[in-house]
């Protein structure tokens, strides 16, 4: 089993910044993509961006440009540093992983840090 756990959430203003940690532990060999997916009270989840375990990355259009993820593989833990926050981007924010392959893979995710933006 794999264990993520997220931390850096918190209340910040419009146009402030915050970044968020996940760290893996557990049955960590073979995770080839982590990520960040938010949900909104009463939106469905949704993606902000994603990073192979090559470094490659992928952000959903409303972040980018915004957002940065990053990760540090000598200590399992994947990074979203997010600037210029909107109100919009409140929500709570999840860590993922996934572990195997890209055809068959097991998701995993974290309990989530709640994100507000607000003036």
């Amino acid at each position: 089993q794999v264990q993520l756990v997220e931390s850096g959430g918190g209340v910040v203003q419009p146009g402030g910044s915050l970044r968020l940690s996940c760290a893996a532990s557990g049955s960590i060999f073979s995770i080839y993509i982590m990520g960040w997916y938010r949900q909104a009270p009463g939106k469905q989840r949704e993606l902000v961006a994603t990073i192979t375990s090559g470094g490659r990355t992928n952000y959903a259009d409303s972040v980018k440009g915004r957002f940065t993820i990053s990760r540090d593989n000598a200590n399992n833990t994947v990074y979203l540093q997010m600037n210029s926050l909107k109100p919009e981007d409140t929500a709570v924010y999840y860590c993922n992983a996934k572990q195997g392959s890209a055809f068959s893979y097991r998701n995993y995710w974290g309990q989530g840090t709640q994100v507000t933006v607000s003036s």
